[in-house]
Protein backbone atom coordinates (compact mmCIF):
# COMPACT_ATOMS: atom_id res chain seq x y z
CA UNK A 1 0.00 0.00 0.00
CA UNK A 2 1.28 3.64 -0.64
CA UNK A 3 1.37 5.91 1.86
CA UNK A 4 1.08 9.94 1.52
CA UNK A 5 1.61 11.35 5.07
CA UNK A 6 1.78 15.24 5.33
CA UNK A 7 1.33 17.47 7.66
CA UNK A 8 -0.62 21.27 6.97
CA UNK A 9 2.65 23.79 8.90
CA UNK A 10 3.58 21.19 10.99
CA UNK A 11 6.64 18.98 10.59
CA UNK A 12 5.80 14.97 10.79
CA UNK A 13 8.64 13.09 11.98
CA UNK A 14 10.08 9.56 11.13
CA UNK A 15 8.93 8.11 14.37
CA UNK A 16 5.15 9.31 13.61
CA UNK A 17 5.49 8.09 10.13
CA UNK A 18 6.78 4.95 11.33
CA UNK A 19 3.15 4.41 13.76
CA UNK A 20 1.05 5.41 11.30
CA UNK A 21 2.36 3.28 8.32
CA UNK A 22 2.21 -0.12 10.89
CA UNK A 23 -0.99 0.84 12.66
CA UNK A 24 -3.10 2.20 9.40
CA UNK A 25 -1.80 -0.71 7.39
CA UNK A 26 -2.40 -3.37 10.25
CA UNK A 27 -6.03 -1.91 10.61
CA UNK A 28 -6.68 -2.03 6.82
CA UNK A 29 -5.01 -5.20 6.22
CA UNK A 30 -7.39 -7.20 8.44
CA UNK A 31 -10.83 -5.86 6.47
CA UNK A 32 -9.82 -5.14 2.97
CA UNK A 33 -7.55 -7.68 1.56
CA UNK A 34 -6.35 -5.11 -1.34
CA UNK A 35 -6.14 -1.13 -0.56
CA UNK A 36 -4.05 1.09 -2.77
CA UNK A 37 -3.02 3.77 -1.13
CA UNK A 38 -3.76 6.19 2.08
CA UNK A 39 -3.28 9.57 2.26
CA UNK A 40 -3.20 11.21 5.83
CA UNK A 41 -3.32 14.68 7.03
CA UNK A 42 -2.25 16.29 10.28
CA UNK A 43 -2.76 19.54 10.91
CA UNK A 44 -3.25 22.32 13.76
CA UNK A 45 -6.92 23.72 14.86
CA UNK A 46 -6.17 26.15 17.65
CA UNK A 47 -4.97 23.79 20.87
CA UNK A 48 -5.89 20.47 18.84
CA UNK A 49 -4.11 17.94 16.56
CA UNK A 50 -6.72 17.07 13.89
CA UNK A 51 -5.84 14.32 11.64
CA UNK A 52 -7.48 13.01 8.71
CA UNK A 53 -6.93 9.83 7.28
CA UNK A 54 -8.44 8.58 3.83
CA UNK A 55 -8.02 4.92 2.53
CA UNK A 56 -8.77 3.86 -1.39
CA UNK A 57 -9.69 0.46 -2.30
CA UNK A 58 -9.17 -1.66 -5.19
CA UNK A 59 -12.87 -1.83 -6.20
CA UNK A 60 -12.96 2.05 -6.40
CA UNK A 61 -14.35 2.03 -2.44
CA UNK A 62 -12.74 4.97 -0.39
CA UNK A 63 -12.91 5.14 3.28
CA UNK A 64 -12.68 8.51 5.55
CA UNK A 65 -12.09 9.17 9.15
CA UNK A 66 -11.50 12.36 11.16
CA UNK A 67 -10.16 12.72 14.94
CA UNK A 68 -8.95 15.58 17.07
CA UNK A 69 -7.37 15.23 20.02
CA UNK A 70 -4.31 17.31 21.90
CA UNK A 71 -1.81 14.94 20.74
CA UNK A 72 -0.52 14.29 17.86
CA UNK A 73 -0.28 10.17 18.38
CA UNK A 74 -3.78 10.42 20.40
CA UNK A 75 -5.03 12.12 17.36
CA UNK A 76 -3.99 9.50 14.39
CA UNK A 77 -5.42 6.39 17.06
CA UNK A 78 -8.95 8.62 17.39
CA UNK A 79 -8.80 8.46 13.82
CA UNK A 80 -7.32 5.52 13.13
CA UNK A 81 -9.76 3.36 15.70
CA UNK A 82 -12.66 5.16 13.69
CA UNK A 83 -11.58 3.81 10.47
CA UNK A 84 -10.87 0.21 11.89
CA UNK A 85 -15.08 0.62 13.26
CA UNK A 86 -15.93 1.96 9.53
CA UNK A 87 -14.02 -1.26 8.42
CA UNK A 88 -15.47 -3.17 10.57
CA UNK A 89 -19.18 -2.49 10.35
CA UNK A 90 -18.78 -3.24 6.49
CA UNK A 91 -16.14 -6.51 6.28
CA UNK A 92 -18.98 -9.06 5.17
CA UNK A 93 -20.29 -6.20 2.21
CA UNK A 94 -16.60 -5.53 1.34
CA UNK A 95 -15.52 -9.43 1.30
CA UNK A 96 -19.12 -10.18 -1.13
CA UNK A 97 -18.43 -6.58 -3.37
CA UNK A 98 -15.13 -8.10 -4.05
CA UNK A 99 -16.25 -11.52 -5.01
CA UNK A 100 -18.84 -9.76 -7.37
CA UNK A 101 -17.17 -7.27 -8.75
CA UNK A 102 -14.36 -8.72 -11.18
CA UNK A 103 -13.44 -4.82 -12.66
CA UNK A 104 -12.78 -2.01 -10.64
CA UNK A 105 -15.51 0.93 -10.37
CA UNK A 106 -15.84 2.78 -13.02
CA UNK A 107 -15.46 6.49 -13.32
CA UNK A 108 -16.84 9.45 -15.45
CA UNK A 109 -15.16 12.62 -14.99
CA UNK A 110 -17.33 15.66 -14.17
CA UNK A 111 -17.03 19.14 -12.91
CA UNK A 112 -17.73 20.35 -9.34
CA UNK A 113 -18.06 24.26 -8.10
CA UNK A 114 -18.06 26.09 -5.18
CA UNK A 115 -20.61 28.78 -5.12
CA UNK A 116 -20.32 31.68 -2.63
CA UNK A 117 -23.30 32.04 0.05
CA UNK A 118 -25.16 35.21 0.28
CA UNK A 119 -25.31 34.76 4.22
CA UNK A 120 -23.86 38.42 4.90
CA UNK A 121 -26.79 40.12 2.05
CA UNK A 122 -29.25 37.99 3.67
CA UNK A 123 -31.69 41.06 3.79
CA UNK A 124 -30.59 42.79 0.68
CA UNK A 125 -31.53 42.18 -2.67
CA UNK A 126 -29.30 40.26 -4.96
CA UNK A 127 -27.73 42.21 -7.61
CA UNK A 128 -28.23 39.03 -10.35
CA UNK A 129 -29.72 35.69 -9.76
CA UNK A 130 -26.50 34.33 -11.11
CA UNK A 131 -24.28 32.49 -7.93
CA UNK A 132 -20.63 33.65 -7.96
CA UNK A 133 -18.33 30.66 -8.43
CA UNK A 134 -15.52 30.75 -6.26
CA UNK A 135 -13.57 27.68 -7.15
CA UNK A 136 -13.92 24.50 -10.08
CA UNK A 137 -12.68 21.19 -9.57
CA UNK A 138 -12.35 17.93 -11.10
CA UNK A 139 -14.41 15.38 -9.29
CA UNK A 140 -15.67 11.85 -10.18
CA UNK A 141 -18.84 9.99 -10.44
CA UNK A 142 -18.17 6.30 -9.66
CA UNK A 143 -20.80 3.96 -11.69
CA UNK A 144 -22.11 1.94 -8.31
CA UNK A 145 -25.32 -0.01 -7.57
CA UNK A 146 -27.36 1.47 -5.17
CA UNK A 147 -26.31 -0.51 -2.15
CA UNK A 148 -22.98 -0.39 -3.30
CA UNK A 149 -23.15 3.78 -3.35
CA UNK A 150 -24.94 3.46 0.49
CA UNK A 151 -22.13 1.72 1.70
CA UNK A 152 -19.50 4.32 -0.29
CA UNK A 153 -21.51 7.51 1.08
CA UNK A 154 -21.48 6.22 4.82
CA UNK A 155 -17.51 5.18 4.40
CA UNK A 156 -16.89 8.32 3.07
CA UNK A 157 -18.50 10.08 6.02
CA UNK A 158 -20.63 12.12 3.55
CA UNK A 159 -24.17 13.08 3.79
CA UNK A 160 -24.71 12.91 0.24
CA UNK A 161 -23.34 10.82 -3.07
CA UNK A 162 -24.03 11.30 -6.90
CA UNK A 163 -23.54 8.30 -8.52
CA UNK A 164 -23.75 6.42 -11.64
CA UNK A 165 -26.42 3.87 -11.65
CA UNK A 166 -25.42 0.65 -13.03
CA UNK A 167 -28.32 -0.52 -13.47
CA UNK A 168 -30.30 2.06 -15.30
CA UNK A 169 -26.87 4.17 -16.69
CA UNK A 170 -28.98 7.44 -15.20
CA UNK A 171 -27.04 9.64 -12.36
CA UNK A 172 -28.93 8.96 -9.19
CA UNK A 173 -28.34 10.54 -5.59
CA UNK A 174 -28.25 9.13 -2.40
CA UNK A 175 -28.56 10.88 0.68
CA UNK A 176 -28.67 10.67 4.93
CA UNK A 177 -32.38 12.23 5.76
CA UNK A 178 -33.10 14.30 8.86
CA UNK A 179 -34.86 11.28 10.33
CA UNK A 180 -31.62 9.61 9.74
CA UNK A 181 -32.91 6.51 7.42
CA UNK A 182 -31.10 6.92 3.71
CA UNK A 183 -32.56 8.57 0.83
CA UNK A 184 -32.43 7.58 -2.70
CA UNK A 185 -33.36 9.95 -5.90
CA UNK A 186 -33.87 7.94 -9.49
CA UNK A 187 -35.29 10.19 -11.52
CA UNK A 188 -37.43 8.83 -14.56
Amino acid sequence: MLYQITGKHIDIGEALQTHVKTELGSTVEKYAGRPTDANVTFSKSGHEFVCEATVHLSTGLTAQAKAHATEIYAAFDGCNEKMDKQLRRYKRRLKDHHRERSEPVELMGASSYILASDKDDAESEPETLQPMIIAEMETRIPSLSVGEAVMQMELAGAPVLVFRNEGKDGLNVVYRREDGNIGWIDPN
